[in-house]
């Protein structure tokens, strides 16, 4: 019976994740028709702070209605953020742009902010944004999202382009687990010592695989 359970588990995160990647590159395809070839001023806008809540908790413990049927006026706003970052609508979901990691094949669109169903989808922006160069970004472990963000090596380059047409280019820095309950470490040296980091849980959901990488011109 374990091995027919341990079967059943594999099976099903299998085709959770083809079809995460499915719907994913469909969107993607979408996001990159609408974003302009080279950037412009914004239009329509959101603001970020750095969430309240943790995304620490293993994905199936905390239940989380659907981002995309937030109204975003209704979203508190901090009046001393200094940067904005426009989002694109792409079958009902918020996106802020598309990352790529040329060393594994992954181009990926981001969506505008995290809960657990947006994880099924696609990378959730997590907090912060490339314009202050402290944006973090989750994503399942699945094997065609950020499974294998383990295997990056330094200088390895990542790109992430905003939905107004600019690319930011960074190269990893370095790669470390942090604990499933430790968010002061995954904010830690945010100013001096990276400028985006990407994270998805270990198959135990125990800690978090982390990737640092800093911005290069």
């Amino acid at each position: 019976m374990l091995i027919l359970s341990a079967l059943f588990l594999c099976i099903y995160n299998i085709r959770e994740s083809r079809k995460a990647y499915e719907i994913s590159q469909e969107n993607l395809s979408e996001l990159k028709k609408l974003i302009p070839e080279s950037p412009k001023e914004n239009t329509d806008i959101f603001e970020y702070e750095i969430p309240e809540d943790d995304l620490f908790a293993p994905y199936e413990e905390k239940e989380t209605e659907l981002y995309q049927e937030k109204i975003y006026e209704d979203v508190p706003r901090d009046d001393d953020e200094e940067s904005e970052m426009t989002y694109i609508i792409v079958n009902e979901y918020y996106y802020c742009g598309y990352i790529s990691l040329p060393f594994l094949g992954i181009e990926l669109p981001v969506l505008d902010g995290w809960n657990y169903p947006n994880l099924q989808i696609s990378p959730c922006l997590y907090s912060g944004n490339p314009q202050n160069n402290n944006m973090i970004i989750a994503a399942h472990n699945y094997s065609n999202h950020f499974g294998q963000i383990e295997n990056l090596n330094s200088d390895d380059e990542i790109y992430f382009t905003d939905c107004e047409g600019k690319t930011y280019g960074y190269t990893v820095v370095n790669t470390e687990y942090i604990g499933g309950y430790d968010i002061e470490s995954m904010f830690r040296g945010s100013e001096n010592d990276w400028d985006l980091t990407l994270f998805t849980c270990t198959f135990d959901g125990r800690t978090r695989v982390t990737v640092r990488a800093q911005r290069i011109d």
